[in-house]
This record gives structure tokens, C-alpha cells and sequence, in this order.
């Protein structure tokens, strides 16, 4: 039976057993929940960046999207930060590539 110890969404046992599969699994603490979802995020994005496609760009969403639940930040507030940076610092649509500064 291969181990996975990650993070999977919610209905993915069902899946499995629906398949005849057996999973042996556990509920998180808060603490290895937090763990688990850095490491869920960092993975989801890596595939995005492998890919490129709208499938891995609404897994990496899902998991930012928990993040703000778990952190109980609003869209509005974290909307809110990326305008006054953005107003600030701008965004990235000038793809402006720094190359480098004299001292």
C-alpha cells in the first residue's frame, strides 16, 4: 500500500473506497494542519508552474482559498493590501526585469 502522508481534499476517502481501495488516514491538529497546507501550497504551485494550466491554477487557489479561511482574513482585506501595494509598487505588468543597481 503506498504512503502519501499529505494533505487531500475532503472527499477523496470516499473516492477511494468507492474504488474498493482501503485508506487509513487521520484528522489533523491546528498545527500539523498548518504543516501539512505549506507543503499542500508548495507542491500545488510547483505543479502549476510545471503545467501551466487552469486545473493546477484552481488547486493552488483552493489552498490559498483555505488559507484564508484558517487565518480568518477576508478577500476584501487581503484585496485590500494588494491595491496599496499595487498603488504603491505597481503590479507586474510592465515586465520590468531588474538586472541590477549601482551602488
Amino acid at each position: 500500500m503506498p504512503t502519501y502522508n499529505k494533505l487531500v481534499r475532503d472527499k477523496l476517502i470516499d473516492i477511494i473506497v468507492a474504488k474498493g481501495e482501503r485508506a487509513i488516514y487521520h484528522i489533523a491538529n491546528d498545527a500539523e494542519f498548518k504543516e501539512k497546507l505549506r507543503e499542500k501550497l508548495r507542491e500545488e504551485v510547483e505543479e502549476f508552474l510545471e503545467k501551466e494550466n487552469q486545473e493546477e491554477m484552481a488547486d493552488v487557489l483552493e489552498v490559498l482559498h483555505m488559507w484564508h479561511m484558517l487565518l480568518d482574513w477576508s478577500r476584501e482585506e487581503v484585496e485590500a493590501v494588494q491595491k496599496e501595494k499595487r498603488d504603491k509598487r505597481g503590479g507586474f505588468a510592465g515586465r520590468i526585469i531588474l538586472e541590477r543597481t549601482n551602488m
